[in-house]
């Protein structure tokens, strides 16, 4: 059989990435995910790294095209600059997408293993290293473009957004095998048998969807009405002193706004709300206080804080909260920080790179620790750190009956960036059973239910104030009390496939 050139072969895998990332919010084609990888399944034998990496490269730089704007809008780079860390970040990431057909062709040509045995492990394992290898990137994980087929969305309690990513690639497989008997004019048993268990996955996963779509939320519950305001402040003023007034103002309106359609319980304000250290005693801070006692409420806001150590200081991405009489009550600072948006990796050996956050030092990472609200806990994720499901699982562990995210989305300016931000948090409230209040600088502020459902939300780039009743507390999940185990086991399966194939094939 006359074997093609790359050239001849490279535009299958560069299509199986433009289908993948069109799967996405936006546009959000998300029946595109169960036959994108069809393409590249049909010539990596051919070229096992080569095809993986090319589709990785396509798939992440159009889901990723945000961080051009990111990069030289609002982090002030050159746009040549911009332009060699996007790829380099498009390249690094593509190296995950290359590992995984490389290994699966090794697989099946060392060990005689299926692609619909192999390919769902090894794209979970590798999605699941990518979550936290080098400071962690789970961005785009292939699950979560189902973000708005809410009946599958539901699986997410059982095994997170790997288990969808696991369900869509097994699919995929299906697909391709399928197609490639009909072609040969064959009825090959792993088609038979493949396609026997891909109609038990996909009916069990529509089943227990359904199901759970069905179930009622607990009307005993506790509940608690939620304001959420969203300033919609321009990140290139936002740090600016001479605007630090008129940001209180315009927050301190929209929460008289909020406050003037009956008291809210609680009135959450987003990331780095107050651009100063709201822990100083000031005028600014002293307003602040205020906006909690004339709205008779809580109020829960981010701000920056620092910790004074022996002649030196840590700086904190943090979120206050206030009693209605204006006491803080307690402070969470931010766990997972955004590598050279909030700090410098190696920043002594790189003394020429700054990070976007301007006019503060580099922050420090904080803990997991609840806010306590009365009887109840808050668990805040602050920016991305809502992309990260074992952080809001530690929260949900920790008795936290709500989780709040507050970010500044206005880095993103108006692209698809927002959208997918939202997409993935809808799967933190499921994972937990929780509901998710987000509030957002620039949008999308929104008020998700445990089932995934964005009851309510705002819309891009306009002050707003989003309201809404959540109720505190939820069910145990599977997801809570085995986190990241199933990743794990087949992290150990692929591992000893793996070892297999060096004892055969040096």
């Amino acid at each position: 059989m006359k074997r093609l050139s790359w050239g001849k072969t490279a535009a299958l895998p560069l299509l199986s990435g433009l289908l993948l990332a069109l799967a996405f919010p936006r546009p959000d084609f998300s029946w595109l995910a169960w036959v994108g990888l069809v393409p590249l399944l049909t010539v990596m034998h051919r070229h096992p790294f080569r095809s993986g990496f090319v589709a990785g490269c396509a798939f992440f730089a159009l889901v990723l095209y945000w961080l051009n704007i990111v990069m030289t809008t609002y982090g002030r780079m050159h746009p040549l600059f911009s332009l060699v860390a996007y790829v380099l970040l498009v390249a690094y990431l593509a190296l995950y997408f290359g590992v995984a057909t490389w290994a699966v062709c090794r697989f099946r040509e060392q060990l005689g293993l299926s692609y619909l045995l192999t390919l769902p492990v090894v794209w979970v394992v590798l999605e699941f290293l990518r979550s936290f290898l080098l400071s962690g990137f789970p961005w785009a994980s292939l699950g979560y473009s189902q973000q708005n087929r809410e009946v599958l969305l539901q699986v997410a309690d059982l095994f997170g957004v790997h288990g969808l990513s696991f369900l869509l690639v097994f699919v995929n497989v299906l697909v391709f095998q399928l197609g490639s008997a009909l072609r040969q004019r064959s009825s090959a048993p792993i088609s038979r048998s493949g396609g026997v268990v891909g109609i038990l996955l996909l009916a069990g996963a529509f089943a227990y969807g359904s199901w759970r779509l069905r179930e009622p939320l607990d009307a005993s519950a506790p509940t608690l009405e939620v304001a959420l305001i969203q300033g919609n402040i321009d990140q290139s003023v936002k740090w600016d002193p001479d605007n630090q007034q008129k940001t209180v103002d315009i927050y301190r309106e929209l929460s008289r706004e909020a406050a003037a359609g009956g008291v809210p319980d609680l009135i959450v304000w987003p990331e780095s709300a107050t651009p100063f250290y709201f822990q100083e005693p000031s005028p600014l801070s002293t307003q602040v206080t205020e906006v909690a006692r004339a709205a008779g409420g809580y109020l829960l806001f981010g701000s920056p804080a620092y910790e004074a150590g022996l002649g030196s200081y840590r700086y904190l991405n943090s979120a206050f909260l206030l009693s209605p009489e204006g006491a803080v009550l307690g402070r969470s600072d931010k766990v997972h920080l955004v590598p050279f948006g909030e700090y410098v990796p190696l920043g002594r050996f790189l003394p020429f790179i700054d990070k976007l956050v301007s006019g503060i030092g580099d922050f420090s990472p904080g803990t997991v620790n609840p806010l306590p609200m009365g009887d109840a806990k808050l668990g805040v994720l602050v920016c991305f750190e809502a992309i990260f499901p074992e952080l809001a699982r530690d929260y949900a562990r920790s008795g936290s009956g709500l989780l709040v995210n507050i970010t500044n989305d206005a880095w993103f300016g108006r692209s698809s960036a927002p959208y997918q931000h939202l997409a993935m948090t809808r799967f933190r409230a499921v994972e937990n059973r929780l509901w998710v209040a987000r509030a957002a600088n620039t949008g999308i502020s929104a008020l998700i239910d445990p089932q995934g459902r964005i009851v309510a939300q705002s819309e891009l780039f306009t002050p707003a104030v989003v309201r809404g009743k959540v109720v505190l507390g939820g069910e145990p999940t599977l997801y809570q009390r085995i986190g990241e185990l199933p990743a794990l086991l087949l992290c150990a399966l692929a591992t000893y496939w793996l070892l297999r194939t060096r004892r055969r094939y040096p």
